[in-house]
């Protein structure tokens, strides 16, 4: 089994790689985030371990980049930083998993394996509408060859517009899918983002998609724009 290493932290990554070798894997390490993303696109690794936090390009911009580009070894991401939002963003990101520093070298060694035995299953593949692609496994959209630039809580939004175009979506209906059933705020924030996404996804291109269905919710259309 290959693995790639990719930490700033030389010491750490060189006596993971001389535990891992130990174990019978074959391990490559980079000290910074482009040196690993090149290994990462030139080589093929069972899993990539990759440092949170590095200068120059950090293992979110290294993970992401590689989901764009259609790579799916599985990426366990190594942090210092345990704060739940931080590994949340990381899983977001692409990860398939992370453990924290310092952490334990069986239980990596377990983790590792886990990724291998799972292997790297097909992503969601993109949903098509139009000439507007939104790509579920990077939470990224383009329109055309333009990518569009959107919050997490608005590519929620058109997502879940694209799973379901052509159909008529209520507002309760996005709410449920987006937010949860539990939300007891306004239920008008839905409005709030697709004012927000129309600007975004239709008028920066001259073109409408979203439409309001009077008294009866939104619709992505399905045709041609």
């Amino acid at each position: 089994m290959r693995v790639l290493v990719v930490d700033d932290e030389k010491r750490l990554a060189e006596g993971v790689r001389r535990g891992l070798e130990a174990e019978g894997f074959a391990v490559d390490v980079a000290n910074d985030g482009v040196d690993g993303l090149w290994r990462a696109r030139e080589n093929d690794y069972d899993v990539i371990l990759l440092d949170l936090m590095m200068p120059g390009m950090s293992g979110w911009a290294v993970c992401q980049t590689l989901r764009s580009e259609k790579n799916w070894t599985p990426v366990l991401m190594l942090t210092a930083k345990d704060g739940e939002w931080d590994q949340v963003e990381a899983l977001e990101t692409g990860a398939d998993d992370y453990v924290t520093k310092p952490f334990s070298f069986p239980v990596l060694v377990a983790r590792i394996r886990a990724l291998v035995r799972r292997g790297s299953p097909e992503r969601p593949v993109s949903l098509l509408v139009g000439d507007l692609r939104v790509d579920p496994g990077s939470r990224r959209a383009w329109r055309g060859e333009t990518e569009i630039s959107l919050t997490s809580r608005e590519f929620s939004v058109l997502e879940f517009l694209a799973r379901n175009a052509g159909q008529v979506v209520s507002k309760r209906d996005v709410i449920a899918n987006v937010w949860n059933d539990d939300f007891d705020g306004d239920a008008n924030i839905v409005e709030v983002y697709l004012v927000r996404l129309r600007q975004k996804v239709d008028r920066a291109f001259g073109v409408v998609t979203i439409e309001t269905v009077r008294g009866a919710g939104y619709r992505l259309r399905a045709g041609d724009a």
